[in-house]
């Protein structure tokens, strides 16, 4: 995780007010990758005590807003927030126990894949998610 000073600094340079919910929620992300409101909102009130779920909520909207944070909702799961931003990563998630851990990019630069017939957009992101079981739930399914 980083230091305190760090995630001021972080809070700082996306012009976001400094508050000691911002900084909880955003060390939560940070030390906990992928993980969802309900264990960020545990993990922000083991750090600061009593805290109401709106305030997580609008924590988590503003620091994904200003790209300190990045949302993703695999299928079939919740949303869920990770620091890992500015690159064009993907997902392995597990199709029994639902963990997911990060994929770099296999092919070139964002956003890493071509679409057959772009439409006229102008593509700037790729989302891809494989899904499989991870080596646990591998294991335990071939015992």
């Amino acid at each position: 995780m980083p230091a305190t000073s760090e995630l001021e600094r972080m809070l700082r340079e996306a012009s976001l007010r400094v508050t000691r919910p911002r900084i909880a929620v955003l060390a939560a992300v940070h030390d906990h990758p992928h993980a969802d409101t309900t264990s960020i909102i545990g993990l922000v009130r083991e750090d600061l005590g009593e805290v109401s779920l709106q305030a997580v909520y609008d924590v988590l909207r503003a620091l994904t807003a200003a790209g300190l944070v990045r949302r993703i909702q695999p299928p079939d799961s919740v949303a869920r927030y990770e620091s890992r931003v500015g690159d064009n990563h993907h997902h392995l998630v597990c199709r029994s126990c639902g963990a997911i851990a990060d994929v770099d990019c296999a092919v070139g630069t964002a956003p890493c894949l071509t679409a057959a017939d772009h439409h006229g957009y102008a593509i700037d992101e790729a989302e891809v998610i494989y899904r499989g079981l991870c080596p646990e739930c591998s294991t335990a399914s071939s015992s």
